[in-house]
């Protein structure tokens, strides 16, 4: 259930500092806030990752557990990356 959390947090500092445009992402002079959600962005991604890991290493899930949660969030990241590219393409 912490993985769910950090989950519905990746896209949160992109909703509430970004006006909703994952294009801040790519801008170096965005400002403050920019800066601070890039931050909180990484920071939710590298705790997804983080938190089976730890809870691994810690002897409370077992491996194919963790193994499971590497899979589920390479699949989110393929969805978003397809998505950034769908929208991107002025074919459509």
């Amino acid at each position: 259930m912490l993985t769910v959390l950090m989950y519905i947090l990746v896209p949160m500092p992109c909703l509430f500092f970004g006006g909703g445009s994952p294009d801040f992402l790519n801008t170096r002079d965005a400002g403050d806030w920019a800066d601070a959600a890039k931050f909180l962005t990484g920071f939710s991604a590298v705790g997804s990752i983080a938190i089976p890991a730890i809870l691994h290493h810690a002897g409370l899930i077992k491996a194919g557990a963790m193994y499971i949660e590497f899979v589920s969030f390479f699949i989110l990241l393929c969805t978003v990356l397809t998505f950034n590219q769908v929208t991107k393409e002025e074919s459509w």
